[in-house]
């Protein structure tokens, strides 16, 4: 396969790999949860107060228990999604606190919100996982927004969600409720139900939140990934290698404690790493360097043989426009062209990971949709070569009244549900709208449409029940 994006070879691989334990080894890693050091501690590997210094062999040795694959369950079987390899997981955005109206205006998210993008999920062709926290639902009690947020997935959607990791009190809530859902813990064990998001916090620490969520995920038999947030000279050196070392030492340590948590826990190696805008100091999603570190994560995941994250449909713009389209259509399709196997942010973001926009969801699908049908790779044979047709045509003839072009047109020839391909005649007979206006009444359309997935009254009520326990008397969205 050729590809004009830097294929790095071994020896550079190797580069990075041996810069990233000279950091382990010199500085290490500061871990804000007294458990977890202990736990590297308990494993023979060197501490000094908060901070964990792990070796070479150390790391290789935990990692090496890491699964190159793995399927995560859906309460729907027939939806389970393969992780790995060259299979990957789209999901929407994630972490946004503002929904963007059409036309740009801002305004706080809000629990009704999510319950919309839970249903655009539901119905979504190209997106296979549900996410969690796809904003942040100002309305919600703080103290159990988890739960709400969580129960809302998982009872509206039936394919696999992503999990709750915002403290160690949410991820063993989060396995609490699969338990329930999935009959019980020791199903869960080897038959992971949701990927969690656990954030190193850059440079050289990790939070206690989403610590002891790495250590509590890895008990429930929960899939872990670890990703870095790197800004190229602000909280990582200005130089994309020297970032790419950082966020290295970084992923593998926090995969590094899953394993010892709990080893052939499933875990993913991420990150969505990008530029600082020189001008603002502020993150640029947008920008090109986005895509470099993309590429390069891919192959570093495949280099210690492990899934990769990072992020898709992501853009610097304020509204849906062309700023949007351009930069999220060039990051996601670099992103599934660049082989990465759990792409978050596939649709709705905008502004930075700042808001969430229902049109731009819808827009994003689109693009995504698009890169499946482009990577789909072609049957090349006596029947698709179709020799006898070219010879009866012949020169000067048509296609259009052939039997096989009305067979097989449908499943050939991608058809947008979205992007105007009509002459200008009829765009302005259609109302003259453009790509936001369109996508609003897919929107519409959509929400109309849905349907909730066809539990059991029994396994919404036990989960209800379960999550009303959990909330411990804080009003529940969901109750």
């Amino acid at each position: 396969m050729s590809t004009r994006m830097q294929t790095l070879t071994k020896q550079e691989i190797d580069k990075i790999h041996q810069a990233s334990m000279a950091i382990l080894s010199r500085r290490g890693i500061v871990f804000n949860d007294a458990e977890c050091v202990d736990i590297f501690k308990k494993n023979g590997i060197r501490t000094e107060g908060k901070t964990v210094f792990p070796t070479e062999e150390q790391i290789m040795k935990a990692l090496a228990s890491a699964p190159e694959a793995f399927t995560v369950k859906a309460l729907n079987p027939d939806k389970n999604v393969r992780v790995g390899g060259p299979d990957f997981a789209l999901l929407p955005g994630y972490g946004s606190p503002f929904i963007t109206e059409p036309g740009g205006a801002q305004r706080e998210s809000l629990f009704s919100d999510y319950e919309k993008l839970v249903k655009l999920t539901a119905t979504s062709q190209p997106l296979n996982m549900n996410g969690f926290l796809m904003v942040e639902p100002g309305d919600c009690d703080t103290r159990v927004a988890h739960l709400d947020m969580f129960l809302c997935g998982l009872l509206g959607c039936d394919k696999p969600l992503m999990g709750a990791p915002l403290s160690r009190r949410a991820a063993r809530d989060c396995v609490e409720l699969l338990a329930v859902a999935y009959g019980g813990h020791d199903q869960l064990m080897d038959n992971p139900a949701t990927i969690s998001l656990c954030n190193s916090l850059s440079p050289l620490q990790f939070s206690e939140e989403m610590a002891s969520s790495i250590v509590e995920l890895a008990r429930g038999g929960q899939a872990v990934c670890v990703a870095a947030l790197i800004m190229t000279g602000s909280s990582g050196p200005i130089t994309i290698p020297g970032v790419l070392a950082l966020q290295n030492a970084e992923a593998l340590t926090g995969l590094t404690l899953a394993q010892l948590v709990r080893p052939g826990t499933p875990v993913i190696y991420g990150s969505t790493s990008s530029a600082m805008d020189l001008k603002s100091g502020a993150l640029a999603i947008g920008a090109p360097e986005l895509s470099i570190f993309i590429s390069a994560t891919a192959q570093m995941a495949r280099y210690y043989k492990l899934p990769s994250r990072s992020g898709g449909g992501l853009c610097d713009a304020m509204l849906t426009d062309a700023q949007a389209g351009a930069e999220s259509a060039l990051a996601l399709f670099n992103a599934i062209n660049s082989g990465i196997n759990f792409i978050l942010h596939t649709a709705g973001i905008l502004g930075g990971y700042i808001s969430m926009s229902f049109e731009k969801f819808i827009l994003d699908e689109e693009v995504a949709a698009m890169i499946i049908r482009m990577i789909r790779p072609m049957e090349i044979n006596d029947e698709t070569l179709d020799v006898d047709s070219i010879v009866r045509v012949g020169p000067g003839g048509h296609y259009l009244t052939e039997k096989k072009t009305f067979k097989t047109c449908r499943k050939e020839i991608y058809q947008t549900s979205l992007m105007n391909r009509s002459n200008y005649d009829h765009w302005t007979a259609a109302g003259s709208k453009n790509l936001e206006q369109a996508a609003a009444e897919q929107v519409a359309v959509r929400l109309a449409a849905y349907s909730a997935p066809d539990f059991s009254p029994g396994l919404k009520k036990d989960l209800l029940k379960k999550a009303v326990a959990l909330a411990g008397g804080a009003p529940l969205k969901m109750a």
